[in-house]
């Protein structure tokens, strides 16, 4: 991978790498128990990508996707992991996706709503996190439900249960362990979407910087290394993407 001076001063104008982290999906980051840096798969790309730079990262930690995408978007990061959007990305430039992770839905036990399709009805609630890749595709999607932002995506469970909602909406992993908390919940079969979770660069930075970025997706793909990731982080239930 050959990477010019361009490139690495468009990417890295401070002289580092600044990573926007998003801790509000499990699946690609979480708070460190005790208390210090952030661990997961964004991490360990962040690092290996300043490391192929010949850079020093420096994270930039949020607790919404929202938030996380804005660091962009104000120049207070140079890169980020988000799920691909269109409306995302008019403004940053996305690699393909590293992992494949399910929006699931969330209902009560006794809930007359057995499958994804029953969602979608006028007089149902739906519960999200707000800004996250679920609230702006859902937000597309639904003509009939009601959709209520929670203010991150760890809310979303606390808002379904004080509001008495009818449907909680939000990553597969982050639902079923926050399911745990209260009774009588279960998933819905299936999915109601597959996000597609990628690396991002301003589009500002031009396209040769987008390049770097999406070579070295690819490579962390074929090589093994998010894979890996995945595993050393006990991340269960997501996929590596296929290759580009």
């Amino acid at each position: 991978m050959t990477i010019t001076e361009q490139a690495i001063k468009a990417l890295t104008p401070t002289g580092k790498l600044r990573a926007s982290i998003n801790t509000g999906n499990p699946v690609l980051a979480s708070k460190n128990a005790a208390g210090g840096q952030p661990t997961g798969v964004s991490i360990d790309l962040a690092q290996a990508f300043a490391d192929r730079l010949g850079v020093t990262l420096e994270l930039t930690v949020f607790e919404t996707a929202a938030k996380s995408v804005d660091a962009l978007g104000s120049g207070l990061a140079d890169i980020g992991f988000f799920a691909i959007d269109p409306l995302r990305g008019e403004e940053i430039a996305f690699t393909a996706p590293y992992v494949l992770i399910e929006g699931s839905y969330l209902v009560r036990d006794d809930s007359p709503i057995e499958s994804n399709d029953d969602v979608d009805r006028a007089g149902y609630r739906v519960a999200v996190g707000q800004g996250s890749a679920y609230d702006l595709y859902l937000t597309r999607q639904l003509k009939h439900a009601q959709i209520v932002r929670a203010p991150s995506a760890p809310a979303v469970i606390d808002l379904f249960v004080e509001q008495q909602l009818e449907v909680a909406a939000g990553v597969r992993q982050m639902l079923v362990a926050d399911a745990q908390r209260f009774p009588d919940l279960r998933l819905l079969p299936g999915r109601f979407m597959v996000i597609r979770q990628a690396m991002a660069t301003p589009k500002g930075r031009g396209e040769a910087a987008a390049a770097v970025l999406c070579e070295f997706v690819e490579q962390m793909k074929a090589g093994g290394f998010v894979d890996a990731a995945l595993a050393r982080h006990g991340i269960d239930g997501a996929v590596v993407a296929p290759a580009a």
